[in-house]
């Protein structure tokens, strides 16, 4: 039936209600998840659409050339277009027809396809497979981990430091919790800011009467349901660590450098095999 098509033995109306029918027969299969092939079906379309379009032509002016080599043109400017590869679909085209004579117009035809592709869709028949899977193959490695929601990523609090303790009792609360940075809440409970060690030596050191709040940094808090993006902005922007709120600024979360490259990073996932535990995790 395409050698038909190519040698030009089918009338107009019947190429036109072979290439409907085909289009229809391949969405058909592909939009069940069905894998009935791309690159046979590309071909047959181009060959019924450059045939069609060489008879209509060969109507008005006979001796622009043969339908079969509109055909061939079809063939190779319909798979370029929907497989965007422009560089395969000439050379197939050249092993399939050995024909040379008509490497310019195919050439043309294979440039324009593949740009109005672009134009048309970011995606190929291919990568549309992909995504239905959850895979985009022009996306980074790292930017699916970014975008899961802090909830999954955010650490325990640890011990916050009340807003009216003095420098004292808090140089006394870091040094049990061993690490560099405490959320401070006021007496109900909310959030206030986010103090560190350094700030506080600083503080200490220079035997400064002053409260917590005037130490604090003012980390502005995320949400459970936000993307992790957010928090790592927030570091990025020199924060030791980013506090998770409630609506009614709640503690509920804390996130350090530590969960995000554990979250980035899947061999340092809990779980993976060749994730290598911390000091004092047990193997």
């Amino acid at each position: 039936m395409l050698g038909n098509a190519v040698a030009g033995t089918y009338a107009l109306g019947f190429l036109v209600v072979l290439l409907i029918g085909k289009v229809i027969a391949c969405s058909l299969t592909i939009g069940i998840g069905g894998s009935g092939g791309v690159f046979a079906p590309s071909l047959f379309c181009g060959a019924m659409l450059g045939a069609a379009f060489g008879e209509i032509v060969t109507m008005i002016s006979p001796e622009v050339g043969s339908v079969g080599a509109f055909a061939l043109v079809g063939m190779g400017a319909v798979f370029a277009g929907s497989a965007r590869a422009p560089i395969t679909a000439v050379v197939i085209m050249f092993e399939l027809t050995g024909e040379y004579s008509i490497i310019l117009p195919l050439m043309l035809a294979i440039v324009l396809a593949t740009g109005l592709s672009h134009l048309i869709s970011h995606d190929t028949i291919y990568t549309r497979k992909l995504l239905r899977r959850g895979i985009d193959i022009d996306e980074p490695a790292d930017a699916a981990a970014a975008r899961r929601p802090i909830s999954e990523v955010m650490g325990p609090v640890p011990r916050p430091l009340p807003l009216d303790a003095d420098l004292t009792s808090a140089a006394s609360i870091f040094a049990a919790s061993g690490v560099s940075s405490l959320p401070v809440v006021d007496p109900d409970q909310r959030y206030a800011g986010v103090l560190t060690a350094h700030e506080l030596m600083s503080a200490v050191a220079a035997d400064e009467d002053t409260d917590l709040l005037a130490l604090c940094s003012p980390v502005p808090p995320v949400r459970p349901d936000d993307p992790l993006t957010d928090a790592v902005h927030r570091l990025d922007q020199g924060a030791d660590a980013v506090p998770v709120t409630d609506d009614s600024d709640h503690l509920l979360g804390w996130v350090r450098h530590a969960d995000v490259l554990t979250a980035l990073n899947p061999r340092l996932r809990r779980g993976d095999p060749t994730r290598t535990p911390p000091a004092g995790e047990p193997h």
